[in-house]
Parts: C-alpha cells; sequence; structure tokens
C-alpha cells in the first residue's frame, strides 16, 4: 500500500482524491478537537483505499480542500467509516451535506453480532487479529507540528479499516443480513440528523414542564445560547449549563440584577451584556403554540403491574432470540416496543415486519397471545407451543 503521511499542498490533495474516486470504496476518518470550541475543530483527515492511504492537514497553509469535499460529497465511490457521527457532523458543517452513499462498520457490527457499539480498536483485533495502540488517541491534534506516532496512529485508523471492511460486507453478503442495515444506515446518513437549528435546540433539553409559557421560556433561552455559543466559539455549557436554562424557564427573573442570584450564574451578569440579552430573550418569548407542543407518550392501557411483568418477559426473550441470531438487540427492537406490544400494540411496531417479525416478533407475539411460554429442558430456557383445550 502506498502511505502518504501527511498532504499540506492542494495539487497533490487533487490527484489523491482524483484515484480514490475511481476505487471500489474509500475509507474515512478525521481527527478533532471541540473542548473549547462550539464547531468541532477539525485537525487531520485521513483517506484509505486498499491500494493507498493518506493524512490531510486541513491547518496548512494555502491548502484548498475542495478536492476532498468533491469526493466526499458529489463522487459516487462507497465511503467507509467507523462510528462515524462526529465525523459526519464535522463534514455536514462544512458543505450542508453528507457523504453519500455510505457505510458505518459499527452499524454492520450490530448485524454480526459483535455488539451495539463496538469500538474499533475490538472491531480491528476480532477481524484482523491486530492489536491497535490507541496512545497517541488523547493528543492535542491541533498543535503543529504533528509527530510520526501521530501520524502512523491516524493512518492505520484507514488502513485497518480498508482490509476489515471487505471482509465484513463478505459476511453480510454471506448471511443475507445486508438489507438488515437500511434504516439505521438511512438515519446516520440524513443531513437532518446534523443540523443545528437555533429554533430547534430545546428539542434536545429534557423538558421541566409541558405548560407553553414555561416551554416558550426554554425555547427562548436555548436559542438565544446557541447563537452566544456559536458567535463566542465556545461550547454551549460554556454559556449557561442545561439546567439553569430550565430553571430560568421555570422561574424567570423579573429584573437583571435578579441574575446575581440564580445557581450556575455569576454575579456579573446582574449588570452586563450577557444577562442584558438573555432578559431581552426572556421578555420577548411567547408561549410555545400548540403546533410545536412536543407529543405525548401514547397511552397503552393494559400495562400495568401485569403488563409490566410481560413486557420483561418480552425483553428477555429478545436477549434469547439475539444471540441465537447473533445480532445486537437494539437492531431489533428500538425504543419502547416491547412495551407497547405488552400493552396490546400491534400497528406501527417494525419488529412485526420483514427479518425482525423473522428472528423474534412472530415469537414475540406468540408469547403475548398466550400460544407459546418459555420451560426450562436440560438447564437451558426454551420456547414451548402451548396446546389450548379449546383451540
Amino acid at each position: 500500500m502506498r502511505i502518504h503521511p501527511l498532504v499540506t499542498d492542494t495539487e497533490t490533495l487533487a490527484a489523491i482524491c482524483q484515484r480514490m474516486a475511481t476505487a471500489d470504496f474509500v475509507c474515512v476518518d478525521t481527527e478533532f478537537m471541540r473542548e473549547t470550541t462550539y464547531y468541532p475543530d477539525l485537525c487531520l483527515v485521513q483517506l484509505g483505499t486498499p491500494e493507498e492511504a493518506c493524512a490531510i492537514d486541513p491547518k496548512a497553509s494555502g491548502i484548498d480542500l475542495e478536492p476532498l469535499l468533491k469526493l466526499l460529497i458529489r463522487d459516487p465511490v462507497l465511503k467507509v467509516f467507523h462510528a462515524g457521527g462526529q465525523d459526519l457532523e464535522i463534514i455536514y458543517n462544512l458543505t450542508g451535506s453528507t457523504p453519500a452513499p455510505l457505510f458505518d462498520t459499527q452499524v454492520a457490527a450490530m448485524a454480526l453480532g459483535l455488539g451495539e457499539q463496538v469500538g474499533y480498536t475490538n472491531l480491528v483485533a476480532a477481524y484482523l487479529g491486530i492489536q491497535v495502540d490507541k496512545g497517541a488517541r488523547f493528543t492535542d491534534w491541533a498543535r503543529r507540528p504533528l509527530n510520526e506516532r501521530q501520524l502512523d496512529y491516524a493512518i492505520g485508523d484507514v488502513t485497518h479499516l480498508a482490509t476489515l471492511f471487505p471482509r465484513m460486507l463478505g459476511k453480510l453478503r454471506e448471511t443475507g443480513r445486508g438489507g438488515w442495515l437500511d434504516d439505521e444506515m438511512a438515519r446516520i446518513s440524513d443531513p437532518a440528523t446534523y443540523a443545528n437549528d437555533p429554533d430547534k435546540a430545546w428539542t434536545r433539553l429534557r423538558l421541566p414542564s409541558r405548560k407553553p409559557d414555561i416551554l416558550g421560556r426554554l425555547k427562548a433561552l436555548a436559542r438565544w445560547r446557541e447563537l452566544e455559543a456559536r458567535d463566542k466559539d465556545v461550547p454551549r455549557g460554556r454559556i449557561i449549563k442545561d439546567e439553569t436554562l430550565a430553571d430560568l424557564a421555570g422561574s424567570p427573573p423579573r429584573a437583571q440584577a435578579d441574575l446575581a442570584r440564580v445557581r450556575g450564574l455569576s454575579a456579573a451578569w446582574a449588570n452586563n451584556g450577557i444577562g442584558d440579552r438573555l432578559m431581552r430573550a426572556l421578555a420577548d418569548a411567547p408561549p410555545l403554540p400548540a403546533e410545536e407542543m412536543p407529543a405525548r407518550a401514547p397511552q397503552r392501557p393494559g400495562l400495568s403491574s401485569e403488563g409490566a411483568l410481560v413486557a420483561d418477559l418480552l425483553k428477555l426473550l429478545l436477549k434469547i432470540r439475539a444471540k441465537e441470531a447473533g445480532v445486537a438487540p437494539r437492531l431489533i427492537v428500538r425504543g419502547d416496543e416491547l412495551d407497547a406490544l405488552a400493552a396490546g400494540v400491534r400497528d406501527g411496531l417494525p419488529m412485526l415486519h420483514g427479518w425482525r417479525c423473522e428472528i423474534f416478533g412472530s415469537d414475540a407475539l406468540a408469547l403475548v397471545e398466550g400460544r407459546t411460554g418459555f420451560s426450562v429442558q436440560d438447564g437451558r430456557l426454551v420456547m414451548t407451543r402451548l396446546d389450548h383445550a379449546d383451540a
């Protein structure tokens, strides 16, 4: 494999990207810092194919990343990531788009029985028998020059990925599980997943109430904080903590001077500019409109204490069937589907359709409807079909 330790000029970058655009796939990884900034500070981009790999320095003087962005966004070559959420966020921030087509090996690992959030190190060990040296992982990627150990570590992430991806793909084809990944791949590749709309920032917070006036203030405060953090290029928590936002929304101060007594705020907010802007955000906050009110959790009649026991049995069944199938439970069932099934819901549950139904849903439905039960045979817990006299 041809290795380019550090690409610092546009001409070399363009030539590499042009070659990689004709490959079967290109592996992508990034190194960044985000402890002190609003947006992640992109420090390094690594690309790899079976033929060559490189590390690209986005901080190099005069370098134009357009060839890289074209490869990631517009060229049709398959882009392969591992746990690529934060990488995709960075690319979205640079382009407003996400790479396509896309494949994430952490998602694929769920369908191959390697757990719900298998780490890159464990995945490489499982497929390649290689122990990755992670000693450089938490170094300062923004500091220049980068040393040889950092570059070896960074490029290793894509060279190993370029080797293990075809093996994972072959295993998926062998087992016929490629289609099992469609929902998860669609979710992580959806640009809306990474959009950062200040007007929707409040929806990421724990809601202190369902009262429209309180939620209206929470929305206004979350939007104000988002804009302050973006303007100052600092993490939003550096402006004000989530719990303080909720307290202010629930018990708004009457005057700016009252901010001196708010837990989590400096006394200086009583008369400085940021305190003034906070008060103006509160003053202009209308109640949350009815159409923006968060949906209530659906009422599920029948999920009494007995229903909760049925849900527990379903969780046990899920664990058994997931282990037998060699697939992560989260890929089979999401959220509160088990509670819904135990409460009598049948419509709109993905686990009752397609491959999910084949390996779990049909048995789960039979258990809930009393057509099957658990028994112990030779010390093992197994499913037993029940024959009813009145059948």
